[in-house]
């Protein structure tokens, strides 16, 4: 199978692999070449891949989709992180992308407080004009 691992900005991984096992929302699951396609929406944790010459990678992902058709199997996700030792991974997954999470909820609140303004000024206009 071939293995892409999408980011927002760039192809994050390209490669041959044997074997793929992610993470969704009710479980952990394995995709091997003969499976049936196959649509998940994955949440933050690990996705394991095993290389087409056996070697084992473990990677941090953060929530996405992945979509396996055919003999491809495409994972499309806000982040990424290859993790060396698979000891840290839930605590790397757990500072990197909860860190993320929090400054897109600062980010959300400041916009929804300039659009709060922005309509209160308008009301300002309509009863002044």
């Amino acid at each position: 199978m071939n293995c892409k691992v999408l980011l927002p900005s760039e192809v994050f991984l390209d490669k041959e692999v044997a074997k793929v096992v992610a993470e969704a929302g009710n479980g952990r699951f394995c995709l091997l070449p003969q499976h049936i396609d196959f649509v998940a929406a994955l949440v933050p944790g690990m996705l394991d891949i095993v290389a087409a010459d056996g070697t084992e990678e473990f990677y941090a992902v953060d929530e996405g989709i992945l979509i396996k058709r055919g003999a491809d199997v495409m994972v499309s996700t806000r982040n990424a992180l290859k993790v060396p030792d698979l000891g840290g991974l839930r605590l790397v997954v757990e500072e990197q992308f909860k860190t993320l999470d929090d400054r897109e909820k600062a980010a959300r609140t400041a916009a929804a407080r300039l659009e709060a303004d922005l309509v209160r000024r308008f009301m300002e206009l309509r009863k002044n004009g």
